[in-house]
């Protein structure tokens, strides 16, 4: 948990906890006075200090699911490329899963390396409008293992929202590991104050995918974070020869246009199965620009228009950036 200290015993309940340094597990634990006194149970300053830092940031989108391998790295890349097509428009994508950093390779940026400035940590830019942070930019090699516990983790995500002078930006996309656990919850806390416009929930067709995306969905009520819509991955394959369609992951439960109306959340869009898609990854290149006239990237287009015009109207409804 975000509010567990690096020093804390097995079974800590949290500093934020009611029960905080007064279960058997707290007994003898360095922070167990501070935390019966309630006094751990104050809000975290590093939230009005990302606050601020936010400040200059329009719109704060999160790139969600609870199942790993559905591709929310790969979507996050091609978000951030089409958003950034238009060059009046400042974005930035901030790669929070600190143990499988895969933004630096998929953005073309692997080998670079963040510079300390008198304003704080500088992003690495793929172009002059489009920003990009990720642990990987820390590690001295791609292949270097990050072996930490969630304590650390959640210090760097702090240390990444705090630190990073990202500027005046109309968009930040955040993109998150699977699950729903340390990772996520420092974003959701630490952005709290600062206000997110939602998350994006990516999925694949099968039941075995939708199982876990419900949990994420579950995880974003619990903790009240917007959801703009679902976007349904691998959602068949196209030939690129002969255009005909083979569903290679068979929705065999309704996939996720039945999980959305299940659930009564939108469904942005269903993007095929492209191996151009990943081919561009590995090269760290945009899909959209490479392979614009296919299906696949008029589906990625058709999803950040409604995106953008989810943004647009939460500003044009009076709803806080």
């Amino acid at each position: 948990m975000a509010d567990v200290p690096s020093d804390a015993p097995e079974h800590c309940p949290g500093t934020s906890s009611v029960e905080a340094g007064k279960t058997s597990a707290c007994q003898g634990c360095p922070n167990q006075r501070i935390c019966a006194s309630g006094a751990a149970r104050t809000p975290d300053p590093a939230i009005e200090e990302i606050k601020q830092k936010m400040a200059s940031v329009k719109h704060k989108i999160l790139v969600l699911s609870g199942k790993g391998g559905v591709g929310k790295s790969t979507f996050s890349a091609q978000l951030v490329y089409g958003l950034a097509s238009d060059t009046s428009t400042e974005v930035a994508l901030l790669d929070v899963d600190i143990c499988g950093p895969s933004i630096p390779k998929m953005m073309g940026l692997e080998g670079e390396q963040v510079h300390q400035s008198g304003s704080g940590w500088s992003p690495v830019y793929v172009e002059d409008n489009l920003a990009v942070m990720s642990i990987g930019f820390l590690l001295s090699s791609p292949d270097d293992a990050v072996i930490w516990r969630g304590p650390k983790k959640n210090g760097m995500i702090k240390q990444f929202l705090r630190d990073v002078d990202w500027g005046e930006l109309d968009y930040l996309i955040v993109d998150t590991p699977p699950g729903t656990s340390d990772e996520h919850l420092s974003v959701v806390q630490y952005l709290s104050g600062a206000g997110v416009d939602g998350a994006i929930i990516i999925t694949t067709p099968q039941e075995l995918s939708l199982q876990d995306v419900r949990k994420e969905i579950g995880f974003c009520r619990k903790v009240k974070l917007p959801i703009i819509g679902v976007v349904e991955n691998m959602s068949g394959f196209v030939c690129p020869k002969c255009k005909n369609t083979s569903q290679i992951f068979p929705p065999t439960t309704g996939g996720a246009e039945k999980m959305c109306s299940d659930m009564q959340l939108p469904l942005l869009g269903q993007v095929p199965l492209d191996p151009r898609i990943g081919k561009s990854c590995d090269e760290g290149r945009s899909f959209l620009s490479l392979e614009a006239e296919s299906p696949a990237a008029a589906a990625f287009s058709s999803i950040i228009q409604k995106i953008r015009q989810y943004c647009k109207d939460g500003v044009e409804d009076g709803s806080p950036d």
